[in-house]
């Protein structure tokens, strides 16, 4: 931005004779006579931290993504997303425009149109928000102005069949300023698939036991069949005259979901005489779960004075039930059998059904947090910047299942917590306070929580982060912290599941066994002690692409897990959770939660971000300059964030500054007493504008806004504000923008910068010229030649909020931009894995094949995404590749080991934004916001092998258990209006 009233959404200017122009802080800046000047400011959203951004996105770079949800985009990034602590979980912490969200449902159907700019920032950013340091963050920072109506479909099926899948779903969103909402329903279906259809054998010879019989394998499902509604809506609210005081979040959701599955049939054994016989009964062991959820969430955002305030609540109630049929009556068959009336390998008689068990359980989960943020004081080095927090969790769960004496019981915990975080700046280069050495920044926190069922749980944090140049950053934290199991972990009702295939590492045999799942009470809560060190590089030869180095050491005791891998030791270590016959055959295994001694981990993540721009910069639609915190120098190009005009969307196309808007503010700003109203009519004036005129009570300031006054209305005529002159202006643009026969007419731009648009050879450079004529000229066809544009451009202006094109760039309704491409790629190498699963028990070793987990754990891993895009064709591809593993047998007669091979699945996108095509969207405007997209999940049809010693696979660990569908291939259309 430039001029003396430090207008926001001017992107390129002539300054006529030498001046002072005011930047968005304030400071002066001296411009010499007919320089071009660009002043580039934090946009409104981001995020004052030392720590320097994973990666960041621009509207072009999420274009490329060709996602059709924030949900999907947020998917398609995981490798730049995902922490290698190994504490958290699942999706980042969220944030949009620097704040916090009351759930995720806020916005993951959301269109990634709407997105201006995305960050990924580092697990410790998250202590600032009140978040515990386990998860990365990304800050979404949405468009001013965005409306889109949407509606998608998509179909998925495997290239080997069995089963299919559909998606439809449709919603409407919009941004008004400080207003927003947005309301979405998704239906989606999936047919059952069976081990029929994948060709698992449930013996040596895949047949029955006695011919005649019905084959289990049709009747045991793979993936279950699935029916999934969802609705959900949300709305914000600014508060006060262009949401400056605050805003109010309001969200809703409801979530139907019926799955069915197949446990196989019934069995029984009969005796005939001194001979035995297991026969098949014809009916199958069917299990059908409803679960159905009631969600809501309410935040509420401010300022108190310099302070940020924040408070969330959200809550759900989940309804399960699950109905399992139960075993048939035999007893009728055994005694047929030994009285001869049945005959060895005869038809059997109708048995009939035993009933159906019920298990429900009610869940009822409210979290809320309010945070309280600001600078308390100020060192040599800069504001210091403190963090205080304060929550209350409450869940309830109640279970009942037929299947057990005790009936209905409920289990409750409340969750009170506090904490503070401090972050300390100890040298800056900015500040001019020892920094010879760089920016150091001190971070230092602690909380506590109080569960009612467990007793007070502590944690606290210490970090450094060093800043030596703008390039490079190091961090190092420490933190420890009391877990808690879950509610689920401790009371989750007992049910059980009968014929789980399981591999007997004892026997090397593969069982049919009865296994007991739940709740388990007996655990204790869990300490961990973690350090991180990391080292961050922008690479100085590729546009904002990075190293990135990471080391984790995690320690941790009395640790809750699922019950593990039923290898020897582990058999061995909880001899009371295995149950065998009388042969030493496996038949039933406990698989509740256990409580391991200790865990040790350490391991190094270390990967990088390149990325770069497909064609000149007028094809791509600048963005280099992005998110830089200002700039003042003379450019070449326009920056890359037109901040939307005065008041709402920029003209499309149109550079961004309209002169004839920016007069009419100057005179209703101007207006001498008796000529203009009482007070100056600030409707027409940028939000950020706005807001830098309002006081601590909400209210315009008016020495500000005399502050203001005095700037833009220090002189006379066009020439006025800081040197701007709007006719110039316009003379310029005429003449950059003149169509027709004879072309752009540059002899009537200043020498300056005439002599800009030429190549080293003294000729105009038709890249440089392309260029200008993007950021200054409408690219609506219906403008006509030169400066006449401005009637189409006004008219635009509604269109381009109705199309998604508010707050500047493409949106994937307008014409093609340019191109780009990316790559990402992380590898960890994993040094230690030790499990000791009770004091004075041997420690487990994983990567050396002492494994808990039924896959092993691999000492290397590769994840990967990148891809290209360009003219409004995408190519998306993501991998993850794990290293082979092995899982050590008991060493006696009869044990064996396992080798787990290596994995490689690698997804690809291949999609085209329909909308983009001009000539298309032309000859059918139906096509105009339409993108066609192909998908191949597992493109290369992966499926790990797994051989025990004498190379044979196990039954158990048959390629189709370990990956049952396969290569699934798609379509999807989305349609945006």
């Amino acid at each position: 931005m430039i001029t003396g009233a430090s207008l926001p959404s001017l992107a390129l200017a002539q300054v006529a004779a030498p001046a002072t122009i005011i930047d968005e802080d304030d400071d002066a800046i001296e411009v010499n006579s007919t320089e071009i000047v660009v002043v580039a400011p934090r946009i409104r959203g981001q995020i004052e931290v030392p720590n320097q951004p994973v990666q960041t996105f621009d509207e072009e770079d999420i274009a490329a993504y060709g996602a059709d949800s924030i949900a999907d985009l947020i998917e398609a990034i995981s490798p730049q997303t995902g922490s290698g602590r190994g504490r958290g979980s699942g999706r980042p912490v969220i944030l949009v425009n620097g704040q916090r969200i009351t759930s995720f449902r806020e916005l993951h159907r959301i269109p990634p149109e709407a997105i201006r700019r995305m960050e990924v920032l580092p697990e410790e950013v998250a202590l600032r928000f009140g978040y515990p340091a386990n998860q990365r963050v990304l800050n979404l920072i949405l468009k001013d102005n965005f409306a889109a109506l949407m509606a998608a479909g998509e179909y998925n099926v495997p290239t080997r069949g069995g089963y299919d899948n559909y998606e439809a779903e449709g919603g409407i969103f919009k941004i008004s300023g400080p207003r927003r909402y947005n309301f979405s329903a998704k239906l989606t279906e999936t047919t059952i698939l069976t081990e029929d259809e994948r060709n698992i054998r449930q013996s040596a010879s895949g047949q029955p036991t006695v011919a005649g019989d019905p084959d289990p394998v049709r009747y045991r499902s793979l993936a279950d069949a699935d029916s999934t509604l969802e609705l959900n809506g949300t709305m914000t609210q600014g508060i006060g005259e262009g949401g400056l005081a605050g805003s109010i979040t309001a969200n809703g959701a409801y979530t139907h979901q019926q799955t069915t599955s197949l446990s196989g049939l019934d069995t029984v054994r009969l005796s005939y005489g001194g001979e035995s016989q297991t026969r098949t009964l014809p009916d199958p062991l069917t299990t059908r779960s409803v679960v159905d959820t009631f969600a809501g969430g309410l935040g509420y955002n401010t300022m108190i004075g310099d302070w940020t305030f924040s408070t969330t609540a959200d809550g759900s109630y989940t309804d399960t039930n699950t109905r399992t049929d139960r075993r048939r009556d035999t007893d009728a068959l055994v005694a047929a059998a030994a009285s001869g009336t049945l005959a060895i390998g005869g038809a059997l008689p109708a048995v009939p059904g035993a009933g159906v068990d019920v298990a429900r359980n009610r869940a009822l989960a409210l979290a809320t947090l309010t945070t309280l943020s600001g600078r308390p004081f100020r060192m040599p080095a800069g504001d210091a910047n403190l963090t205080i927090k304060g929550g209350f969790d409450f869940n309830r769960t109640t279970s009942e299942d037929s299947r057990t004496d005790i009936g209905a019981f409920t289990l409750r915990r409340s969750d009170v917590s506090g904490g503070v975080n401090l972050a300390v700046p100890l040298t800056s280069r900015g500040e001019d306070f020892l920094g010879a050495v760089g920016d150091f920044t001190l971070n230092v926190g602690g909380g506590i929580d109080h569960l009612s069922d467990f007793g007070s749980l502590k944690n606290w944090n210490l970090g450094l982060t060093w800043n030596p140049t703008d390039a490079l950053s190091f961090q190092a934290s420490y933190l420890v912290e009391d877990a808690a199991p879950s509610l689920s972990q401790l009371g989750a009702p007992t049910i059980l599941t009968y014929n789980v295939s399981v591999y007997d590492f004892t026997n090397s045999t593969t069982s049919l066994v009865t296994v007991t799942s739940g709740g388990n009470p007996d655990l204790v809560k869990e300490k961990q002690r973690d350090i991180k060190l990391s080292a961050t590089w922008k690479l100085p030869f590729l546009d904002r692409s990075n190293l990135l180095v990471e080391y984790f050491r995690n320690r941790s005791s009395d640790v809750t897990k699922s019950f593990p891998l039923l290898t020897p030791a582990i058999e061995a270590a909880f001899p009371g959770r295995v149950t065998r016959d009388a042969f030493g055959n496996l038949i039933a295994i406990d698989r509740r939660a256990v409580t391991y001694d200790e865990v040790s981990t350490s391991s190094m993540r270390w990967g990088f971000n390149i990325s770069g721009k497909l064609g000149s910069d007028s094809a791509s639609g600048g963005g280099a300059s992005r998110g830089s915190s200002r700039t003042a120098a003379p450019v070449h190009s326009a920056p890359s964030t037109p901040p939307g005009g005065f008041g709402g969307p920029p003209p499309a196309g149109a550079g961004a500054f309209d002169p004839s808007r920016f007069e009419a503010l100057r005179k209703s700003l101007c207006a001498p007493a008796g000529e203009g109203a009482a007070s100056p009519d600030l409707s027409a004036m940028p939000e950020r504008m706005r807001e830098r005129l309002v006081g601590a009570d909400g209210k315009v300031d008016p020495d500000k806004l005399e502050k203001m006054k005095q700037r833009v209305c220090s002189a006379e005529g066009p020439g006025a504000a800081g040197g701007f002159d709007p006719e110039r202006f316009a003379r310029m643009r005429q003449a950059v923008c003149a169509q027709g026969s004879t072309g752009p007419d540059l002899s009537k731009l200043p020498e300056p910068i005439a002599e800009r648009l030429k190549g080293p050879d003294g000729q105009v450079d038709k890249a440089r010229l392309a260029a200008m004529r993007e950021r200054m000229c409408s690219s609506d066809g219906a403008s006509s030649p030169g400066a006449g544009a401005a009637p189409a451009e006004q008219k635009q202006s509604g269109d381009a909020s109705r199309s998604g094109s508010g707050g500047g760039g493409h949106s994937g309704f307008g014409p093609p931009g340019g191109g780009r491409w990316n790559l990402s790629v992380y590898h960890t190498w994993r040094f230690v894995d030790r499990v000791r699963i009770a004091p004075g028990v041997p420690e487990l070793d994983e990567l050396a094949g002492d494994a808990i987990s039924a896959g092993g754990v691999p000492r290397h891993s590769i994840e990967m995404e990148g891809g290209l895009f360009k003219n409004g064709y995408g190519l998306r591809l993501k991998g993850e590749w794990n290293a082979p593993a092995k899982v050590n047998g008991s060493g006696l007669p009869g044990s064996s080991d396992l080798r787990f091979g290596s994995t490689f699945v690698l997804d690809a996108r291949l999609f085209v934004d329909l909308g983009r095509m001009e000539s298309l969207v032309a000859k059918a405007p139906f096509f105009k916001g339409a993108r066609l997209a192909l998908t191949a999940d597992n493109l290369l049809d992966s499926r790990q092998k797994v051989t025990d010693g004498n190379g044979a696979v196990p039954l158990a660990y048959q390629a189709a258990y370990r990956e049952p569908q396969g290569r699934v291939v798609g379509i999807d259309f989305r349609k945006m209006f």
